[in-house]
């Protein structure tokens, strides 16, 4: 029997050649679709005649009313260990085996730093204007040597910025619900007594929490109000962290200096959606995995979960 694989959303082309799938020989015909399928009805249809799907992140949910629908489905590859996305229940209702992948926390950190530097020194508005023959240095940058950065969250991604933070000669802070300080300690970096007081001392505010019903909506438009005029908010976690109508209301009234996004609660983000022309804004289209190495290790293990599916002792297990 031959088996067909989907690889879902390989928006960049680049699923079948940045891993090599010929381990899998006749056994498999991999397809690949590099658009995104916007409802359940097109996405049922395309994967009507699929026994495998392979899905990057996020990008793509599989709730029960879609599982129900794919009678054919046998297995599902998920990108990282960890998916809020994915019915797992209705999965293992409808005898679909869901795997996972190793995912390296170092995209996210160095495209967090990026964010940061691009917002401190205006590179993005500096780079239009030299190219479009606007003014010459029309921004003033802000440092970060002798400023505070503040980090909701601390864990293998927060760490890591933390460390740069300290390079760069920026104080850093941390705060989460469960955060202690012979954590904060080992880093060199201040615990936070309460997050309030975190997004009030902070000058630059980086989100590094997972989603859950503990952080949705956590910075709403009271904790917003807090930040300093001055400050900056950088999200490359989860959108709903922060309530987007409240982010909005900041930006379009200037209540901070300015924020960088990496996350949506839509995605691809709409063409009309408001964020994509909201002031004091740099914004990037969910960027913080995406990285050669990182697909390398996506792909590369999504094909050994196929293969060992095949030889009927499935692992890295979800669910």
């Amino acid at each position: 029997m031959r088996y067909r694989c989907a690889v879902l959303d390989d928006y960049q082309g680049v699923a079948t050649t940045i891993a090599d799938w010929t381990p899998l020989g006749d056994r498999v015909e991999v397809v690949t679709f590099p658009d995104h399928f916007p409802t359940e009805d097109e996405l049922a249809a395309a994967l009507a005649d699929f026994d495998f799907a392979v899905t990057l992140r996020e990008r793509v949910p599989f709730p029960a009313s879609l599982l129900d629908r794919l009678p054919r489905l046998k297995l599902l590859v998920a990108s990282g260990m960890r998916n809020s996305v994915i019915d797992y229940a209705a999965a293992q209702a409808n005898d679909v085996t869901v795997c996972g992948t190793e995912s390296s926390p170092t995209p996210p950190v160095e495209l967090t730093w990026a964010l940061i530097l691009g917002l401190a020194r205006g590179i993005v508005q500096e780079n239009t204007a030299l190219r479009t023959g606007g003014p010459w240095q029309s921004t003033v940058g802000a440092d970060l040597h002798g400023r505070r950065l503040g980090l909701l969250g601390l864990g293998k991604i927060g760490s890591r910025v933390a460390r740069i933070g300290l390079a760069f000669g920026m104080e850093v802070t941390a705060w989460s619900q469960n955060l202690t300080k012979e954590r904060t300690d080992d880093l060199g970096v201040h615990l936070s007594p309460t997050k309030e007081d975190l997004l009030t001392a902070s000058d630059f505010v980086s989100v590094h929490l997972a989603l859950s019903d503990r952080t949705r909506s956590l910075l709403g438009p009271a904790e917003l109000s807090l930040l300093k005029p001055t400050a900056y908010l950088i999200n490359t976690s989860r959108a709903a962290i922060i309530n987007q109508e409240a982010l909005l209301a900041a930006l379009h009234e200037g209540r901070i200096a300015g924020a960088a996004v990496d996350v949506f609660d839509t995605e691809p983000l709409p063409t009309d959606h408001p964020l994509r022309t909201a002031p004091r804004l740099l914004a990037t289209p969910h960027l913080g995995y995406v990285s050669r190495a990182n697909y390398e290790r996506y792909y590369g293990q999504a094909i050994e979960n196929i293969q060992a599916y095949l030889n009927g002792t499935p692992i890295r297990l979800l669910g």
